[in-house]
């Protein structure tokens, strides 16, 4: 039975569940991407998005409070260094969560977990894109282009 059952246990007991999510933090923090199963990466946002939220305000308390969850003192200067720089007027949504399929070993659905304001693709993209209208599905262009020709004449 699941009585009360906040969170995914992720099969593990709390110290090793700690440890786990621990390192893929830090892994996550150091690389900006990672590839893991889909279970450990939704586990791994709900733990690293409270930290990303502590590192926007650069305090000597808010840094010994996400030590106590990283125990990593590299994870924690880029933490508050570009990291906090970068989501610091953004209001949540830190990260991303992009399925990639299946494992071959065992079938596992494994998913690419990143943090959203470090993936040059998206915001080069996002940039050269114009903010154009609505998309319409009468013709448009074609429409639009033999229409202006045929009153002319």
């Amino acid at each position: 039975m699941r009585h009360g059952k906040k969170f995914n246990h992720l099969g593990r007991q709390k110290g090793h569940r700690r440890a786990l999510l621990m390192n893929l933090s830090n892994s996550l923090i150091e690389h900006k991407r990672i590839n893991t199963t889909l279970a450990k990466a939704k586990a791994l946002r709900k733990h690293i998005e409270p930290l990303v939220t502590k590192a926007k305000s650069n305090t000597n308390h808010s840094r010994r409070i996400v030590f106590g969850y990283l125990q990593s003192k590299d994870a924690i200067k880029e933490l508050f260094g570009p990291i906090a720089e970068k989501v610091a007027t953004r209001p949540g949504g830190y990260t991303r969560i992009i399925k990639t399929g299946f494992r071959k070993g065992d079938s596992a659905e494994t998913a690419m977990i990143e943090l959203v304001d470090f993936n040059e693709v998206m915001l080069a993209n996002k940039k050269a894109k114009p903010a154009g209208g609505r998309r319409r599905r009468r013709g448009g262009k074609k429409a639009a282009a033999a229409a202006p020709s045929s009153e002319e004449e």
